[in-house]
């Protein structure tokens, strides 16, 4: 993700305007959600629980630390280490732990689905409520991204995002989120701890 699922971030994540109040609308909805963004992919880190459903396709949840390209994540069935170069995921109940380069998309099968740049998107300032903000980034039609449409509920005054609903191809992927703090994370975090795992896990190398 599952790390592209919460790119979107988490989140998951300029209109063209006419007319003033439009654009400046337009260039707002994209400061705040670029800051957002900065905050959950900036250099410093972040950590945070979510909570994954594609329409029924498919549900996770777990926790993720993230740090520039690095991260580390924790869910029901897997635990993951991306220290920027090589990403190492243990399958617990079967004891095998698949190796991917940290680039590759084979490391999930919906990672290739979940593909946009900021510049992808027009930007719009959906409602204010109650201290947060709802914003919409559509695809604008030159894009080659394959997120269509996303809307993110973000805390406008700590700029910390809530909820990403994100439409890839004809399906909604909705991304909830908790527990969000940013603080300095020591780069051992991100170092897969080979000797934890023994003999009985087999390790299945796809680079």
């Amino acid at each position: 993700m599952k790390r592209n699922i919460v790119y979107l971030l988490l989140m998951c994540m300029p209109l063209l305007a006419f007319g003033a109040g439009k654009k400046t609308t337009s260039n707002e909805a994209r400061r705040l959600f670029e800051a957002t963004y900065d905050r959950v992919f900036g250099g410093k880190g972040c950590q945070l629980h979510y909570e994954v459903n594609l329409v029924g396709l498919y549900k996770t949840s777990g926790s993720i630390w993230m740090k520039g390209k690095k991260s580390k994540f924790v869910d029901a069935k897997v635990d993951s280490w991306n220290d920027g170069k090589t990403i190492y995921t243990v399958y617990r109940k079967k004891k095998h732990i698949h190796v991917f380069e940290a680039g590759s998309d084979k490391r999930d099968k919906y990672a290739s689905k979940f593909k946009f740049t900021l510049d992808d998107f027009d930007y719009e300032i959906m409602e204010r409520i109650s201290g947060y903000v709802m914003i919409k980034l559509k695809q604008r039609k030159e894009a080659k991204g394959t997120v269509k449409e996303a809307r993110v509920l973000i805390e406008e005054k700590t700029l910390t995002p809530v909820h990403a609903k994100v439409k890839v191809a004809f399906f909604w992927a909705n991304i909830t989120i908790s527990d969000f703090k940013t603080d300095s994370i020591d780069d051992q975090m991100f170092v897969f701890p080979r000797e934890k795992y023994g003999r009985d896990y087999k390790y299945v190398d796809k680079r």
